[in-house]
């Protein structure tokens, strides 16, 4: 046993590099798990300009100083940040609160189908399955009432948060765009001289993950504003909110498509019941998932992120269970970084040559 270990230690730990990697990782891991509420707004912020840093590149291109792009970004930034404050998000609450307010009266529709059913269906649903489900709604109904009262009482603090966030966040933004050369040399010194493993494998990450947020993004605008056209004409109650989170559940890899699906079918039923509205809503929504699946994703993303789907929902549970919301929506780029380093791990292996090991300046 003890040599079986080290043999493995010989082979994948006797490389400084790798050691670089790995400690490197683990540093990060550690920062994000353990200090992640108190450094959220840092975090953020690195995230944010880290999106944008590809389009201040785009235009320095062009012959503009970086000054100036980084200055032509950010004004569109906090435009889109104005719109979203004095819009979208105002128009998102008051159909939410349209939604909390008509819950009452929709539950009472479906239980009012629910009943029905032992009598259309006598073979195979009895009134002892629809009682235990109407139960377990009632129940659930209990409990997101009382979480909203909670937070209602900790709006106060979240009110406060908020506005601490719309501070710092575009400020730190800007000085990460701004000094991005002095922020990098300066966390360069505290860095080993030789890292070239870890570059090789942030440039493939890098660019996978840069083109994945790429894509993703014109594909949540697209679904969106293509789901919203075709619930308003339809009229479909909520379309607004609903049509949003349609455009962010393509953000979660299969599962976000089959949530979404399920909300649907359940809004459209209690607006028309079994019409003939209630089977265009629902044909309309698996059109759009069928162009998105074969036509809009292929086309944006082409072979971006090339994950096997079983390792994209494990990382899509993984992730989401240590982080919550923000792990579902990083779920892919995690596990695309993820990927680099065992691919950049592995290569280095077999690039030794055969013969006696020697360990990498």
């Amino acid at each position: 046993m003890f040599e079986l270990f080290k043999k493995w230690q010989t082979r994948h730990l006797s490389d400084p590099q790798r050691i670089i990697l790995g400690i490197m990782l683990l540093v990060g891991a550690g920062l994000i798990y353990f200090l992640g509420d108190l450094l959220a707004p840092v975090f953020i912020s690195v995230v944010i300009a880290y999106l944008l840093e590809g389009l201040v590149g785009l235009i320095h291109r062009f012959r503009i100083p970086r000054v100036a792009a980084v200055y032509i970004v950010f004004t569109v930034f906090m435009v889109g940040m104005i719109v979203m404050i004095l819009w979208l998000i105002p128009l998102t609450v008051k159909q939410v609160t349209q939604l909390v307010q008509q819950l009452p009266g929709m539950l009472t529709t479906i239980q009012y189908s629910l009943i029905e059913l032992p009598t259309r269906y006598p073979e195979l649903i009895s009134e002892n399955q629809v009682q235990e489900v109407i139960s377990f709604l009632n129940t659930g109904i209990t409990t997101l009432g009382k979480r909203a009262l909670t937070m209602s009482v900790a709006s106060v603090v979240g009110l406060l948060h908020l506005v601490v966030y719309l501070v710092l966040v575009p400020f730190m933004v800007f000085f990460m765009l701004k000094d991005k050369h002095v922020i990098l040399s300066w966390g360069r010194r505290f860095l080993p001289d030789n890292m070239d493993l870890t570059e090789s494998v942030w440039q493939e990450a890098n660019v996978q993950v840069t083109n994945y947020i790429r894509g993703k993004g014109w594909e949540q605008l697209i679904i969106w504003g293509i789901s919203y056209a075709v619930f308003k004409a339809l009229g479909l109650q909520f379309a607004l909110l609903i049509s949003l989170f349609v455009g962010l559940s393509v953000i979660i890899p299969y599962i976000g498509v089959t949530v979404m699906g399920f909300v649907m079918s359940l809004a459209a039923f209690v607006q028309w019941g079994w019409t003939t509205d209630f089977a265009s809503a629902m044909l309309a929504y698996a059109i759009i998932q069928i162009l998105d699946g074969n036509l809009l994703a292929p086309l944006l993303l082409s072979e971006v992120v090339n994950l096997h789907p079983v390792a994209i929902v494990v990382a899509v549970l993984l992730f989401g269970g240590l982080w919550g919301l923000l792990g579902l929506f990083f779920a892919v780029p995690l596990a695309t970084l993820i990927n680099a380093v065992i691919k950049g791990w592995m290569v280095k292996h077999e690039l030794r040559p055969e013969g006696p090991q020697h360990v990498y300046p």
